[in-house]
């Protein structure tokens, strides 16, 4: 596209950093543009013609070329529609010498000239861009210093305890900028702190907390990552932090010294070492159930190799008597429980233990149907990978009496007691049905 013979295109460009006045009737933009626009007036002399479109970026740094009116300006002297680019003051373009360097030099590939109306420049010489770059160091010192000084005031108030703004913290809500205790949520935080001091897991504390659908300020489930930030906020005993130092704050603590330090006494411990402390705790699931062909109790025992856990049941007999005392001297825990676990919950869906547990039941109550129980414990199998460790525990407890283990299979005797105990407390409390 060719510009009118004798005639220059002036493509006039405006920038505020802040939105603040911009909704004004007679706005700062407003005043950039008309004083471009007369300059542009005054020299049609010399063919400046003002070109149609506007190229306003309010509310934009100038530390960023990352702005929508100067993307579409750069884009017209691209496909050749601008001859010239007028601006009120330099630093309206750019505050960056890099960044300007880099518009200069598509200006020269488009042979466009750039020209601010209250500093007289003319790009196409070398006098006037060594002008320019000197002006412009001093724009980028003045951006720096500001900079420095902003951080300078953020440090000193972080000192005093006063909040700087940002996101407000679980158990805190901002009221005329100031962290206040949001009694609802420090409960919540409380009780993070609490439950990970009593369980030393972070990875088992944010499982429960995924099922619980526990959430953060803004509605987001509080995960494992979002679990450790937040038990190593010092907000949260009352400090302000500024680069790693604690500052007392203006805001009230929402834990006690007592509690941090109890968690803090955790979280020294390598996550691997808590990982296999919380293994060791996790309740042995057949515990007082499973015995061995000579029918003596199999208890369990565990051990360690190259850093990893291995538990196992192994024969009382054995350990009285030697290894020659029992033919099956011990059973890896996890491969037995996985089977008993299994076969229990196939179990639960033959009719013979269903047939079973109704006829229990219902001396109990005469209401209950075959059908209720069947599905009453269908519901029970689906819902069997939700239960923690310690609950999976209790209800094997309850349905099995006893595990026999073979030279060459497994027995598993049912409770037929358990069984009913089970179905009242999957049922409703007022007799109505699961869904199935």
């Amino acid at each position: 596209m060719k510009a009118p013979l004798g005639k220059l295109r002036c493509a006039v460009y405006t920038r505020k950093s802040s939105e603040e006045g911009l909704d004004m009737e007679f706005n700062s933009l407003d005043a950039q543009r008309e004083a471009c626009e007369a300059y542009v007036a005054s020299q049609k002399a010399e063919g400046w013609i003002r070109h149609h479109d506007r190229y306003d970026d309010g509310g934009f740094s100038g530390g960023t070329l990352e702005r929508p009116a100067l993307k579409r300006l750069m884009a017209d002297i691209t496909m050749g529609k601008i001859d010239v680019v007028v601006v009120y003051k330099i630093d309206r373009l750019s505050r960056s010498l890099l960044d300007f360097a880099k518009l200069v030099e598509v200006f020269d590939k488009h042979k466009v000239t750039f020209v601010s109306v209250t500093q007289s420049f003319n790009t196409t010489t070398s006098m006037g861009r060594l002008t320019l770059n000197v002006l412009l160091s001093f724009a980028q010192f003045e951006r720096e210093v500001i900079g420095e000084r902003i951080r300078d005031k953020f440090a000193a108030s972080r000192k005093k305890g006063m909040w700087m703004g940002g996101w407000a913290p679980l158990g805190y809500d901002v009221k005329n900028r100031k962290l206040v205790v949001n009694e609802a949520e420090a409960k919540v935080v409380r009780s993070l702190f609490e439950r990970f001091a009593k369980l030393g897991s972070g990875t088992k504390l944010a499982q429960q907390l995924a099922k619980e659908r526990l959430t953060n300020k803004y509605g987001k489930v509080i995960d494992k990552g979002m679990l450790y930030k937040l038990l190593n906020n010092r907000v949260y005993l009352g400090d302000a932090v500024h680069k790693g130092t604690a500052y007392p704050g203006e805001h009230k603590a929402i834990i006690s010294k007592e509690l941090w330090d109890r968690v803090h006494d955790v979280l020294k411990v390598s996550p691997r070492k808590r990982a296999a402390a919380t293994r060791a705790q996790t309740p042995a699931l057949l515990k007082g159930l499973i015995y061995g062909p000579t029918g003596a109790a199999m208890t369990p025992t565990h051990t360690r190799r190259r850093g990893r856990l291995y538990r196992y049941y192994v024969s009382t007999s054995v350990l009285k008597s030697g290894p020659d005392a029992c033919p099956v001297r011990r059973v890896p825990a996890a491969q037995i429980e996985a089977a008993v676990v299994t076969q229990v919950r196939t179990l639960l869906r033959t009719p013979e233990i269903v047939v079973a547990t109704w006829r229990a039941a219902r001396k109990a109550d005469k209401r209950i149907t075959e059908r209720d129980v069947r599905r009453a414990l269908v519901s029970f199998d689906e819902l069997w990978t939700e239960l923690f460790p310690a609950e999976q525990s209790r209800i094997i407890q309850l349905l099995v009496e006893r595990v026999a283990i073979g030279a060459r299979e497994t027995e598993i005797r049912l409770r037929t007691e358990g069984l009913v105990s089970l179905l009242a407390e999957i049922r409703a409390p007022d007799g109505s049905k699961e869904a199935a």
